[in-house]
């Protein structure tokens, strides 16, 4: 069932035939998924819920290792490297994630969420340097103008769409390779979504990006590609234009136009 689009050469990421099955169960929620990533490229992962969506994202950077009970074969390769040989900490530096409802730490100050990273890995640097991480991150998403004069309030102050361009900020400060978005828009109103939306499209001259939606619209608006994944098979994967325009299987047509989902 697996339709790969054409090898992509030099890709950011490597999946190969991926299995993720929850508990002892031989119910997978990921099945043999193969795919290549492309750089400095936005990668929506569409499909219904319960489709292994955000199953495959968090395996990216091995979110699943904080379950015991999650089981995973295959590979994943980061710029060519098996991510299973990088330690953990190491990996999460290269590959930032942004879940699905802001979240900045709701102690700390919007300079000290940006640089938190810093902090819990203990790494040391001087103020100047601190401040420079801080003012690059804020400007990178478009918050710096709105909050350079509150850096010292807590991040919980600001707005639903300001918080997730935080804790993108946050996300990007350690200079990943890759951010995994999982449904960031999914819990703002239609005004923050389109400035995410407008900054992911800014971000991707950097980083590449990898985003799950369930929003079908969104992924047609500002992705590069496009996975369509059902019941833990990945059914179709294209550019996005094609996919939406000239689906090559059934399911993603069904899906595409509104009649399972």
């Amino acid at each position: 069932m697996n339709k790969n689009i054409d090898i992509l050469e030099n890709p950011a990421l490597k999946l190969e035939n991926l299995y993720i099955a929850y508990g002892k169960t031989d119910k997978y929620a990921v099945r043999d998924v193969s795919a290549t990533i492309k750089k400095n490229a936005i990668t929506a992962i569409m499909g219904p819920s319960g489709c292994g969506k955000s199953t495959l994202l968090r395996a990216i950077n091995r979110m699943h290792q904080l379950y015991p009970d999650v089981k995973t074969q295959g590979n994943i390769y980061l710029n060519e490297k098996d991510i299973t040989k990088m330690s953990a900490i190491h990996l999460r530096r290269k590959i930032g994630m942004v879940f699905q409802r802001p979240n900045p730490f709701p102690t700390m100050s919007i300079y000290d969420n940006v640089v938190a990273g810093y902090k819990l890995n203990g790494i040391r640097m001087k103020k100047n340097e601190r401040d420079a991480i801080v003012e690059q991150s804020l400007i990178s998403v478009g918050l710096w103008n709105e909050v350079k004069d509150s850096l010292r309030k807590k991040g919980t102050f600001l707005s639903g769409g300001q918080q997730q361009r935080l804790c993108i900020a946050r996300a990007i400060a350690f200079k990943p390779d890759v951010i995994l978005l999982d449904e960031p828009t999914s819990a703002l109103d239609p005004i923050a979504t389109s400035k995410v939306e407008d900054l992911l499209v800014q971000l991707k001259k950097d980083y590449t990006i990898v985003l799950v939606t369930h929003n079908m619209s969104q992924a047609a608006r500002i992705s590069d590609y496009s996975m369509f994944m059902y019941l833990g098979d990945l059914v179709e994967y294209g550019k996005t234009k094609m996919m939406f325009t000239n689906p090559r299987d059934k399911k993603t047509e069904e899906y595409l136009t509104g009649k399972f989902g």
